[in-house]
């Protein structure tokens, strides 16, 4: 007679058969976080029959996580010596940082399965599996030999739970108990779970001597004077007055970066551009505790240049009467004809409209298809002016007027100084990092010009990169910087986004549910312009009243994670193109292109092709 784990196993066995022969969901008996993850492994095309990961040798050893780990790892491993098990520490990502295997046997079919450190086993490379289930479900489970999606894995049982920073909350990694399949495997959960316990004490400890050590540093700086202080760490930010007042988020990010490349000689000073386009002067020391390195010390120096309108928004007598809540990023602040609520959106916002309004020459700067421009006009357009602004492209300078006089069109500072100027006027210099050096100085009197006049002056760049190459009389010629972020990083003003773009196109067009998670997980590096073309373009060529997948270009259904080759780019829109018009049905997509259904599989898999489930 079959004990009941080996009828259990039975007919999981038989139940998984049967799901991968048709397209019926998993059956009841089978665990619904079993059930979910078969078919996500299914849906992303994942091969049963053979383990196919990346590999990357190359990783941080000394790691918080490796760290935290080790010590736990090295009692498990004492208290495994000689048993079928197996101990394992993944980071956040799947990558498997560290293993521990009690037996030789058992170690030998991890390594034939790549279970073993510098691979991956995250959920979208080997389907159901412990590390995977419990990193996408962020939750501690269970997955017992033949609940593997992959049928190599389905002789060992294995449990798994994410490692949580305690401060913060956010996953780190996870741990993970393989064994033989036994009666021992019904006390794996247990056992995780007080593994990852004491990670995360460990992980902890770490934190706080971290933080402990940073505040003290902090501390000992300030207690005299009021120079600007930043403290950096992996999890806190610690920063005075003087210098929260100066600095931004991504400031923040670009000053972690330098300290990190500065080699920490106190007494050297580096100096770094910020995102508005000042420079400051930065003194940097390794702040270390108990627990190793933890973090930086930077103490900082804004220069100061007397009359220049350089300084960022917020500082100078201008702008320093702005009220701390028209300062605050997380209200909306709408403008005609744009859409978004994104912090950083809101902030470019405020600013725009605070310098349109107080005729405040203004930078604003960005990768391409922002919508600099657009952000310009509008907030031109919110002080109530009847004109629209004058827009002058230091690339291809144009008159702005029909009667003005011929040669001028290739003269940047006679097309400059040719355009309308006087209240409720706005003059917009784009590509003002392309201005030839020699020809600085006399733009930078026809913005001046204007700009006495009561003329409205925004100038607009690429990204901070660009700065360099603006010539100091032009950069003298705008009080104010702002920066524009890109679509991929202000993703949750997407709905608004498309409803707006949809508006211009055509009265009630509306995107199918399963459109927005496609636009979502695209990059968009040609961020709205892209998006309004790609819109624009579904709209023409949709077979109904609203926006479906299928109207979408191939790129939209595709994460590849590289750049592809013309060649591989080709091939990954026919392959896209053939599943559309086949529902999603793989076979039949195989069929009409003359290749096996396990190719299908395999390419979806290396494009990071998914669709919507096949409609039968």
């Amino acid at each position: 007679m079959l004990s009941d784990s080996t009828a259990r196993d039975r007919t999981i066995a038989r139940a998984r058969l049967k799901f991968l022969e048709n397209q019926d969901p998993p059956a009841p008996i089978v665990p619904e976080s079993i059930r979910n993850s078969w078919q996500r492994s299914k849906y992303l095309g994942i091969r049963p029959d053979e383990v196919v990961v990346p590999y990357q040798p190359d990783y941080d050893r000394e790691s918080r996580l490796v760290r935290a780990a080790t010590p736990v790892l090295d009692r498990l491993e004492r208290a495994l010596a000689g048993s079928d098990a197996c101990v394992i520490v993944t980071d956040r990502k799947g990558w498997v940082r560290d293993r521990r295997v009690g037996e030789k046997r058992l170690s030998a079919h991890l390594d034939r399965v790549h279970l073993a450190p510098g691979f991956n086993y995250a959920e979208q490379f080997v389907g159901t599996n412990g590390i995977g289930v419990a990193l996408e479900e962020r939750r501690p489970n269970v997955v017992l030999g033949t609940e593997h999606f992959n049928e190599r894995l389905q002789s060992v049982s294995c449990a798994a739970a994410p490692i949580r920073n305690s401060v913060t909350g956010r996953v780190e990694g996870a741990m993970n108990l393989t064994c033989w399949n036994g009666p021992a495997r019904t006390l794996m959960a247990a056992l995780v779970q007080e593994a990852v316990g004491d990670i995360e004490r460990v992980m902890y400890e770490f934190t706080s001597s971290h933080q402990r050590a940073l505040l003290e540093a902090f501390q000992q700086v300030t207690h005299y004077g009021d120079r600007p202080v930043l403290c950096l760490g992996q999890d806190l930010v610690l920063a005075n007055s003087a210098a929260s007042a100066r600095l931004t988020g991504d400031d923040h990010r670009l000053l972690h970066e330098a300290a990190a490349e500065s080699g920490h000689a106190p007494r050297v000073r580096t100096e770094v551009r910020l995102t508005g386009g000042q420079t400051v002067l930065m003194r940097c020391r390794q702040v270390d505790s108990s627990a190793g390195a933890a973090g930086y010390l930077l103490e900082l120096a804004f220069p100061e240049h007397p009359g220049s309108r350089e300084d960022r928004p917020g500082v100078g007598s201008r702008t320093g009467a702005r009220s701390r809540g028209e300062r605050n990023a997380s209200l909306p602040w709408p403008l005609p004809g744009l859409a978004g609520t994104d912090p950083a959106w809101n902030t470019v916002s405020r600013t725009a409209s605070h310098c349109a309004r107080e005729r405040t020459p203004l930078l604003l700067h960005g990768e391409p298809g922002t919508g600099k421009t657009a952000l310009a006009r509008a907030a031109h357009a919110l002080t109530g002016a009847t004109s629209a602004p004058v827009v002058v492209d230091a690339l291809a300078p144009h008159p702005p007027a029909p009667d003005t006089a011929p040669g001028t069109g290739t003269d940047l500072p006679a097309a400059l100084l040719a355009a309308p100027a006087g209240p409720g006027r706005a003059l917009v210099l784009r590509n003002i990092d392309a201005v030839p050096a020699e020809q600085a100085p006399a733009v930078a009197r026809a913005l001046d010009a204007a700009a006495a006049q009561g003329t409205w002056i925004v100038g607009i760049m690429g990204t901070l990169h660009h700065a360099a190459v603006v010539p100091e009389p032009l950069r003298r010629c705008f009080t104010e910087a702002a920066a524009v972020p890109a679509l991929r990083h202000r993703l949750a003003d997407l709905p608004a986004l498309v409803d707006c773009l949809l508006r211009r196109v055509g009265a009630d067009l509306e995107c199918a549910p399963e459109v927005l998670p496609l636009l979502r997980r695209h990059d968009w590096p040609g961020n709205v312009r892209q998006l309004n073309h790609v819109l624009s373009r579904a709209a023409a060529g949709r077979r109904t009243y609203r926006i479906e997948p299928r109207d979408l270009p191939p790129s939209l259904h595709s994460t590849a994670g590289r750049s592809l080759s013309a060649w591989e780019a080709s091939e990954r829109d026919t392959l896209v193109q053939a599943l559309l018009e086949a529902d999603g049905n793989k076979l039949l997509a195989a069929q009409r292109l003359g290749i096996s259904r396990t190719t299908i599989y395999r390419k979806m898999r290396a494009y990071g092709i998914t669709l919507p489930t096949a409609r039968r």
